[in-house]
């Protein structure tokens, strides 16, 4: 491939409100040409910005794959890096001399087998392990090592911060809750907390793949593996990107709200040029906004309810810049060669159906989808938490009490993995848990109770109080049993495996 195909630049140079601090350069081999990288971006974020819109292709139609979740989510990404295939580049630091190529269908076995350091397997043991690096987990190992508990905490990325590193809109509420910070900038407090805290273990780029009996946990990271005893656990692993079933989703282009965020927020990378948004939730309107800062024309929101789901004051942002939100509409099918092209867009009825005659083509090079998420809560089917099916909450929980503790002894769930809801709440619940597991532990004290007795009224009487946060509330209403029953069934149901 001639250097020439890499001469697109689609980094933001500038932003109304966020300064990217770029590392050096780097340099590395994509399909045998030398490009160059910043220090600091992920494999999949270099190549975009290059222009690169297709990163592998499907395996049986041998159809192309694009950017979609850029959070490690789904297999969008996956390629083959220094010989090693299925990597997720979109969670993997470029360094210099990787070489890097793309998958076409099933990848082929490696043919020489990676050298890994002499011992490549490490028992810890420590007071509370911490899955995922998001604003829940971030406050539950925060919370948890300030009443001297010994934190593990790992996070599938190489940075910390979750959702919170994309976030350049101002966060409501009261300074305690980080009220008038943006999230980019609570994300940096609550890193800099992080690296103060001595009886915190950081390990990145390292997955949490199982529980098992007696209590043990498997990680992986990119060179060993750990078995790790902890007393208790906290899984905060948020969630994933919802699908939109349409003709023609499948196309680079058609990206999920949140891995747009993550390219032209975290990265300084625009996602594209002119874009289609479907679903006016918080996402779909506070992105559509975010899209505009980044100097993307939107040509409009799509809502398939008859109502803008979202806070009248990230509408009202985004009408004023003359960007129509559609209501009753929806996406018909997308179209385009080897990236997005255009959609065609149609009303639809009271039940939902499409009403022909409606159509209408748009001109776009961008189709986001911010039609919901799913809580990422593997970890807890595999241990055999009891679960139950909430619609209100993105699908499938762990049953939990008012505490957050599941059906498994010390196993705490926090975030977005307990069900969808805002950031807030995420930071709320990690704080939740991490008081739950000092408290269960003995080591917090009277302060730390009243603590957690306030945060559980302020989030339950306050703050879900409002008629935006009904199905939230009542979703978490349904995942949420009390201590005496929680007792009950774990007695008729129990445990596979527990921690203390």
């Amino acid at each position: 491939m001639p250097p020439s195909k890499f001469v697109k630049d689609r980094r933001i140079w500038e932003h109304p409100i966020i300064t990217f601090s770029r590392g050096r350069k780097v340099k590395f081999y994509f399909e045998g040409q030398e490009v160059e990288a910043y220090e600091g971006e992920s494999i999949a974020v270099a190549l975009y910005a290059i222009g690169i819109d297709v990163f592998s292709w499907s395996r049986k139609l041998l159809r192309p794959r694009g950017a979609f979740c850029m959070v490690g989510k789904c297999s969008s990404c996956f390629m083959v890096v220094n010989g090693i295939p299925n990597r997720r580049t979109c969670i993997e630091p470029v360094r210099d001399g990787i070489k890097v190529e793309r998958q076409r269908g099933l990848a082929p076995i490696p043919t020489e087998i990676p050298k890994y350091p002499e011992h490549p397997e490490e028992v810890i043991k420590t007071d509370v392990l911490v899955v995922g690096g998001g604003p829940a987990g971030l406050l539950a190992a925060i919370t948890a090592a300030e009443y001297g508990l010994e934190v593990l905490l790992v996070n599938e990325h190489f940075k910390l911060g979750g959702q919170l590193v994309k976030q350049t809109h101002k966060f409501f509420g009261s300074k305690e809750l980080f009220g008038g910070l943006r999230g980019f900038q609570i994300a940096e407090v609550l890193r800099n907390r992080i690296r103060e805290l001595k009886n915190i273990r950081v390990l990145l780029q390292t997955t949490a793949y199982g529980i098992f009996r007696d209590g043990w946990v498997g990680l992986v990271g990119q060179d060993r593996v750990y078995r790790v005893k902890p007393r208790a656990v906290i899984v905060a692993t948020g969630a994933c990107e919802q699908y939109l079933p349409f003709p023609g989703n499948d196309l680079p282009g058609v990206m999920g709200a949140g891995g747009a965020q993550t390219l032209m927020n975290e990265y300084g990378v625009r996602p594209g040029d002119v874009a289609l948004v479907v679903g006016s939730g918080n996402v779909g309107l506070i992105v559509s906004y975010q899209l505009l800062q980044a100097g993307i024309r939107v040509e409009a929101v799509l809502e398939i309810m008859p109502y803008i789901g979202g806070w009248f004051v990230h509408a009202a942002k985004i009408r004023r810049y003359g960007v129509p939100i559609l209501t009753r509409h929806t996406v018909k099918e997308v179209w385009g060669s080897d990236r997005v092209e255009g959609a065609t867009i149609v009303r639809v009825d009271d039940k939902f159906n499409p009403i022909p005659g409606t159509e209408r083509d748009i001109s776009c090079d961008l189709v986001l989808l911010a039609v919901g998420l799913a809580p990422d809560t593997r970890l807890f089917a595999q241990a055999g938490a009891i679960m139950r099916w909430v619609p209100e909450l993105g699908g499938l929980v762990p049953l939990r009490t008012p505490y957050l503790e599941t059906s498994i002894p010390n196993l705490y769930v926090a975030g977005d993995a307990s069900g969808i809801e805002e950031a807030t709440t995420a930071m709320i619940e990690g704080e939740i848990a991490g008081l739950s597991t000092a408290l269960s532990m003995g080591s917090a004290n009277s302060k730390a109770e009243e603590r957690r007795e306030y945060l559980l009224k302020f989030l339950w009487n306050e703050y879900r109080a409002s008629p935006l946060l009904a199905r939230a509330r009542s979703g978490k209403e349904k995942a949420t049993v009390s201590v005496d029953e929680m007792n009950i069934l774990r007695k008729k149901y129990p445990p596979l495996t527990s921690f203390g």
